[in-house]
């Protein structure tokens, strides 16, 4: 199938595709500021550059498109038919990267969470989000105070406390 676009239209729509501040974030990042969930953009030199960084519950947050990602929605799933061969070689790639990122990631020590963009639009995935989110922070937390009590309230920084909150945020 030949492009419906001439080549001049097609690069000027390929160009409006944007890698950042896309629809799918802003609305993750709406979710988790109104639950009181402090954030950090930009992936913090970490491993694929999450869209949203929680480092102080070690939460590596990305936001993917179905169809650049191949996600097994109806719309991850569909085929490209101009150029078929090239992209899907590209979102077999997309996803071979984004399981090795997320390998790292948790080799790291970090939780990795994946927000695919079809799941937005569905009532109460607002409140799964946010308590994925924060069911992690409780097991980090645990975690943490276990570590605490077991060692002097001198050897560790204010903000590793658990009982200590917002230092986080900026």
């Amino acid at each position: 199938m030949t492009d419906v676009f001439t080549p001049e239209k097609r690069s000027a729509v390929m160009r409006r595709v944007k890698g950042r501040d896309t629809a799918p974030e802003w609305k993750v990042r709406r979710m988790l500021r109104a639950a009181g969930i402090g954030y950090r953009l930009g992936g913090c030199g970490l491993p694929g550059r999450p869209d949203v960084v929680m480092k102080g519950r070690k939460v590596a947050l990305f936001v993917h498109g179905c169809f650049w990602h191949g996600h097994d929605c109806p719309r991850g799933a569909r085929q490209p038919q101009a150029n078929a061969d090239y992209w899907i070689a590209k979102i077999d790639r997309n996803r071979a990267r984004d399981a090795r990122v997320a390998a790292e990631l948790t080799a790291g020590g970090w939780r990795v969470l994946t927000v695919w963009e079809c799941r937005l639009p569905q009532s109460g995935f607002a409140e799964e989000l946010v308590a994925q989110v924060r069911g992690q922070a409780a097991a980090l937390s645990a975690a943490s105070a276990a570590a605490a009590a077991s060692s002097s309230t001198w050897d560790r920084a204010p903000s590793s406390d658990p009982g200590v909150s917002g230092l986080d945020t900026k």
